[in-house]
């Protein structure tokens, strides 16, 4: 066919450079913050369901009060393995006003400063997804377009040994209108969305931002692929000033960029790095900011350590002035804390200094490797400059400030009560967020005897239409020694398959059909409503060698059906949250004495969980009824210190006395809004305690079930 032919030509933009004129470090710490682009965003985070399918290995959320910081996302291959897939993601518009082939290529540079993070054997290996969108057929921007895939498709990824085998292009970014007989228009910028693939040889081995206190003394590192240029344009604090800038950040090198790359894969290799973030949206100021917020603990940094190696006392010695927390800052610290040039803010242990900067002086990178500064324990980001304090400020102002933007929608989109209850819980000095008491050792095997046998006990995995979370379900009976066989409702009801083949069912959680009618509702009417169904399951749960579990969809479902369960006439029922919003969330629970089977010898533990559910809180008919249940109450949500909560977020749900799993008189039968079955591995866990092996203590459960059985 015909070569499509463009007659365009390049305009050179009218930009002005950026006038940072009365812009003090305070006011500028606080408009960037709040950008929606670097701010908060577990408003949007929290309603998507980020643990379905029991793969995940690393989301967004990390460290134990779970601030979703995460540089990239990490899934694992299978559920016998820790091979897994990272992928990762990298724009740059606002640079695209000033130089359209320089946001192309700081697009393909976040994507790949973000990906590092995860246990990548080597650059090659990578492969990207771009999207492009352009308003084409407006002056200057199809010239515009032509340069930056050249500059991104033909130099910098075969530069760098990256291919690019699959995209997609939007190219009428161009809106207009007629308002009262005058013409409007508006014409986005190049904009180039990159996706950065790649496999992994261990999920586990993920760097994250979060700060670790080893009781050894920890520094952190500033690798600048900037070269101290300090290039503000585009950049989130020109934004906030309603400015753009005329000198945009670039990848200048590729050569030391591939450096960068494999410099950041060796030392980790050699657990040379404690934690890791990359510097984009907002620069160092909220790189640092984020690596405080999940971790809870304060940094003191030296600016002068971007010009030479500042000697470490300046640090140590450091005592903030209570009586001026700030001084003005000039534009040499504004540009140095606030440009978003590529490089990557690592924490180090300061016994490994040494041999961190000596393999970075290798691959020359020591000119772009600073020394900042270390952690501190008043809970503050603390700057020096030339001996003297420029800023302090603690840690959970800056927070409430980043996370006010996602405060705001959380309390226009859901119930105003709740994201206050949550957006209050930062000011809570004394929450130490998830952690783990056990009672029992997670690591003994109890189904050890069982797992040779040549017959294995069977368990229907059901589902129904709309139901997403079988496989995960099946892989945990099947590793505690079952034979998982996939049961339609369905099969059901046609009679092709029957309960009385199985010594146990597992009815598994999802989304659509099952919340029919309210939670579960339809998934139970096509039960109580179809006498071979009914009977169906009303002859197993009578049968006194059977058990069953219900998960999220699948517990609203065996609520809704109790009357076919003996023993569950006073469960509740589950109904909308309280913060009116569908919540996906790991958060703490703890084990309480009960029949349950399943959770036989776990009784006081304490540990993190994942929850996904928009209707998941229990509402009793009356006291009476609640009071009934309180034997048969298998876990309640509890906080920090361990206290049974009805707080939000620690309570997802809003729950009565944090009640989210309940059981029959003998056991047999239990029901649960919370998702062990997606977290039997420890690498499944978005936060666990660093002495837990490979398995989870949500195994325990499976195995129960096993040891029942016999």
């Amino acid at each position: 066919p015909p070569r499509m032919v463009r007659d365009v030509a390049r305009i050179a933009p009218q930009i002005a450079p950026l006038n940072l004129l009365n812009v003090s470090l305070e006011s500028a710490a606080e408009m960037v913050l709040a950008l929606p682009s670097v701010a908060d965003k577990s408003f949007l985070i929290n309603i998507g369901d980020r643990s379905v399918g029991g793969l995940t290995a690393r989301d967004q959320m990390v460290g134990p009060w779970q601030v979703p910081v995460a540089d990239c996302a990490v899934t694992l291959m299978g559920f016998d393995t820790l091979q897994g897939e990272a992928m990762a993601m990298g724009e740059r518009p606002p640079i695209a006003v000033i130089n359209a082939p320089s946001s192309g290529r700081m697009a393909v540079g976040e994507a790949l400063t973000n990906i590092v993070a995860a246990d990548i054997m080597a650059i090659g290996d990578i492969k990207l997804s771009a999207n492009w969108m352009a308003a084409c057929g407006v002056p200057g921007e199809d010239a515009k377009l032509f340069d930056t895939v050249h500059a991104v498709g033909l130099e910098l990824c075969p530069a760098l040994g990256i291919a690019i085998p699959v995209g997609k292009d939007s190219l009428s970014m161009k809106t207009s209108w007629n308002d009262a007989g005058v013409d409007h228009s508006i014409v986005s910028p190049i904009s180039l969305v990159i996706s950065a693939f790649a496999p992994v040889r261990d999920a586990s081995r993920t760097l994250t931002p979060l700060l670790r206190q080893t009781g050894e003394a920890a520094e952190l590192l500033l690798i600048d692929l900037g070269a101290g240029q300090s290039r503000l344009g585009g950049s989130a604090l020109a934004q906030v000033l309603g400015q753009v800038g005329d000198t945009a950040p670039d990848l200048d090198s590729p050569p030391q960029f591939l450096a960068f790359f494999n410099a950041v894969r060796n030392l980790a290799q050699r657990d040379l790095i404690l934690a890791y973030h990359d510097r984009s949206d907002g620069g160092l100021f909220a790189a640092l900011c984020e690596m405080m917020f999940c971790s809870h603990v304060g940094v003191s940094i030296v600016l002068d350590a971007l010009t030479f190696n500042a000697r470490q006392s300046d640090v140590d010695d450091y005592d903030v002035s209570k009586t001026a927390k700030t001084l003005a800052a000039d534009e040499v610290v504004l540009r140095t804390l606030f440009n978003e040039e590529l490089g990557a803010v690592l924490q180090i242990k300061r016994s490994d200094r040494d041999a961190v900067m000596q393999h970075l002086r290798d691959v020359g990178l020591s000119a772009n490797a600073h020394i900042l500064g270390t952690l501190n324990d008043s809970d503050e980001f603390r700057i020096i400059r030339s001996g003297k304090p420029i800023y302090a400020q603690a840690r959970t102002t800056l927070q409430r400030i980043w996370s006010q933007t996602s405060h705001a929608i959380q309390t226009l989109r859901d119930n105003p009560a709740t994201a206050l209850q949550e957006y209050d819980r930062i000011l809570d000095l004394k929450d130490t967020g998830l952690h783990a008491k056990l009672s029992f050792d997670a690591n003994a095997q109890p189904v050890a005897p069982f797992l040779n046998l040549s017959v294995r006990p069977k368990i229907a995995i059901l589902r129904e239409q709309g139901v997403n979370g079988q496989l995960e379900m099946a892989n945990a009976f099947y590793h505690a020694g079952f034979e998982p066989h996939d049961v339609h409702m369905s099969d059901v009801i046609s009679g092709r398959m029957a309960l009385s083949e199985f010594k146990g069912l597992a009815a598994c959680g999802g989304f659509s059909y099952g919340d029919v009618l309210g939670a579960g509702g339809g998934w139970a009417k096509s039960i109580l409503f179809n006498a071979r169904a009914r009977d169906e399951f009303a002859a197993f749960f009578n049968r006194a060698d059977t058990f069953a579990l219900g998960v999220c969809n699948g517990c609203q479902m065996m609520s809704n059906i109790k009357s076919l369960i003996p023993g569950a006439e006073n469960w509740p029922r589950f109904v909308r949250n309280l913060s009116e919003q569908y919540e996906a969330r790991t958060v703490m629970v703890e084990v309480r004495k009960s029949p349950s089977i399943l959770l036989l010898g776990m009784e006081g533990s304490r540990m993190p969980i994942v929850t996904a559910h928009g209707e998941g809180r229990a509402e009793f008919d009356s006291k009476t009824q609640q009071d009934a249940t309180r034997w048969l109450t298998g876990m309640h949500y509890v906080d920090y210190a361990g206290r049974v909560t009805e707080r939000f977020p620690q309570n997802p749900n809003g729950s009565p006395q944090g009640v989210t799993a309940f059981t029959t008189p003998d056991g047999r039968v239990t029901i649960m809004m919370p998702h062990p079955e997606r977290i039997t591995r420890s690498v499944n866990v978005s936060w666990h305690p660093s002495d837990w092996g490979t398995q989870s203590p949500w195994a325990r459960m499976f195995a129960n079930a096993r040891v029942w059985v016999g």
